[in-house]
């Protein structure tokens, strides 16, 4: 059975009366690979606009942008409505997705000045790919901010392993993976009460490593030129993993949150001469023009500190202008009855604003200074990140400059731009749709799509009743479902059960009907889900009805597989 009549037999249990449950356990593709994104205002890239148009989507990549576009008819579509739709985003850094190791009991070290590497945290040769996990939570958060591409690290402290550029949406750890070993991953820190313990000891080992990996390359280029009266080289991973940074073929990236450990890793880039990126920076401002003049490339960081509240605000305000005065006015008898603590405290409150506004005007001033840069999210919550991003932006960062650090700059710096980074014909379907303007405080994230797979966005805040008309759903409901495969018919049941409802819905040969769960009904919005399995994959189904009187409309949500319009009538009363 080809993907396309698996699916077929799955849409027709779960909306079509007359077929039976299929039990092939086969993932599934979807009813169409199509859809048409219609009244949208294509954000194509930063300058670029298209109010009101048309974005096509086939198998996994965009195949028409613009006005006038025609819809396929196979082309399941979302009618944006004025909404807004930009190129995914992309993430320099994280660990979203990539499981990290059991910690183990280890053995106690007979010579911790030469512990074994994996005890020093040196393994190189490791390789993202083997701990990537598809269901983390961390790839869904991401994804629902509107990220559809990161480049992804191991766990570990001095040389982890190697980086991957990975989708945030994808049925198994391989078909994440775009680009596999994208980089050499390292952090500045060392290993516990074993060689190398201080910064002085990890920077000696890093110039080691890397010198006798120049020395074993270069002499196996010599063997494998001459072998005759040369003796055999061994193969050694950990310097091996060295090689492909010593061709110039991947980068160095380093985790630098601090100024020290980016002044660091520029320090080895001079001395041994490889390409760097500089991830999760936190405080670059003042080292701008080194970093400039080095070539290097930049993710800057997406934790903020925390802003200062309105009081506090008033408080620094005040601190600084008071500071700033006493610099200029002669002393008089009001400032002699001062004391040192409260002197202090004007000078703390003036230094902690100082270096907050510079944290969120970190982006404005690399961008004055003409370097390019994308974000990480390493060690930001989720929950902040558009909050952080609305601070850089009232901080000096424009809204063009903001969305190239998201999307096209990040391309260029990872090499995706052939096929990611902008609304535009032949580039990978990884969409953010929001209902609003992206960084306008109260946007949200309607629908994301990663490799061309659409993602519906849940939706806390529904709609509100004028509070004149009372919406009773308690009874059954005669509903039909338009799909490809034609219209199908169902049952909806729903009871009363103290301040809200039971449910279940029904239809066909489901051997059982099956429960409701999360049904909420605010205002004339009624929203619920349900699920069920096609062999041993479970199929999570969401539904979100406007009702009106007897009757109901909405849209039904199969998993990953599609939205289709549902409507239904009211049951009369026997």
């Amino acid at each position: 059975m080809n993907m396309r009549y698996r699916w077929t037999a799955l849409i027709m249990v779960l909306l079509l009366p007359t077929w039976l449950f299929c039990q092939d356990d086969k993932e599934l593709a979807p009813v169409s690979r199509t859809y048409a994104i219609t009244n949208v205002n294509i954000i194509q890239a930063p300058g670029r606009k298209i109010e009101m148009g048309t974005v096509v989507i086939k198998d996994g990549l965009i195949t028409a942008v613009g006005k006038g576009v025609s819809i396929p008819p196979e082309a399941i579509v979302i009618k944006a409505d004025s909404m807004y739709v930009y190129a995914g985003f992309i993430d320099g850094l994280t660990r979203a997705g990539v499981i990290k190791p059991k910690e183990e009991t280890k053995e106690k070290l007979k010579d911790p000045g030469n512990p074994p590497p994996d005890r020093a945290g040196i393994t190189p040769q490791m390789d993202v790919r083997n701990f990537l996990n598809p269901s983390d939570k961390a790839l869904e958060e991401l994804r629902s901010l509107g990220f559809t591409t990161a480049q992804v690290v191991p766990h570990g402290n001095l040389l982890p392993g190697s980086a991957a550029i990975v989708l945030t949406g994808a049925p198994s750890g391989d078909a994440m993976v775009l680009i596999s070993k994208s980089a050499l991953y390292s952090e500045l820190t060392g290993a516990n009460n074993i060689y190398p313990a201080t910064i002085l000891g990890v920077m000696a080992k890093w110039r080691d490593l890397y010198r006798q990996a120049v020395q074993a390359k270069s002499y196996e280029g010599m063997y494998a030129a001459n072998r005759t009266g040369l003796e055999r080289p061994t193969s050694e991973r950990t310097l091996e993993a060295f090689y492909p940074v010593i061709d110039q073929k991947i980068p160095v990236l380093f985790r630098t949150e601090k100024m020290l450990d980016a002044n660091r890793a520029l320090t080895l880039k001079n001395d041994l001469s490889f390409s760097l990126m500089l991830a999760e920076l936190k405080d670059g401002w003042p080292m701008i023009n080194k970093i400039k003049a080095s070539g290097a490339k930049v993710f800057l960081s997406l934790d903020l500190p925390e802003e200062i509240k309105t009081t506090e605000k008033k408080d620094a305000s005040t601190a600084i202008k008071k500071a700033d005065s006493a610099k200029l006015a002669p002393a008089n008898p009001v400032s002699k009855t001062k004391t040192p603590a409260d002197l202090e405290k004007e000078a703390l409150d003036k230094r902690k604003a100082e270096a907050i506004a510079n944290y969120a005007g970190q982006a404005s001033s690399f961008q004055k200074a003409g370097i390019l840069f994308g974000f990480s999210t390493m060690s930001a919550k989720s929950k902040d990140i558009p909050a952080n991003l609305r601070r850089m932006i009232r901080a000096g960062l424009t809204e063009d400059a903001l969305l190239a650090a998201l999307t096209t700059t990040p391309a260029q710096l990872l090499g995706l731009s052939d096929r990611m980074g902008t609304v535009d014909n032949g580039k990978m379907a990884n969409l953010v749709i929001t209902d609003k303007s992206y960084f306008n405080e109260k946007a949200k994230v309607r629908y994301v799509f990663v490799d061309g797979v659409m993602y519906k966005m849940e939706i806390k805040e529904a709609k509100k009743s004028d509070g004149t008309t009372k919406v009773e759903i308690e009874g059954s409901w005669s509903t039909t479902t338009q799909s490809p495969q034609g219209n199908s018919e169902g049952k909806l049941t729903f009871k009363k059960d103290g301040s809200g409802y039971t449910g279940t819905f029904s239809g066909g040969r489901i051997p059982a009907p099956v429960d409701l769960k999360d049904i909420s009904l605010d205002g004339a919005t009624l929203t619920f889900n349900y699920s069920l399995n096609f062999g041993a994959n479970p199929v999570k189904v969401e539904v979100e009805l406007t009702v009106d009187g007897d009757t109901l409309k909405g849209i039904t949500t199969v998993g990953t597989f599609g939205s289709f319009p549902m409507e239904g009538t009211k049951d009369p009363k026997y």
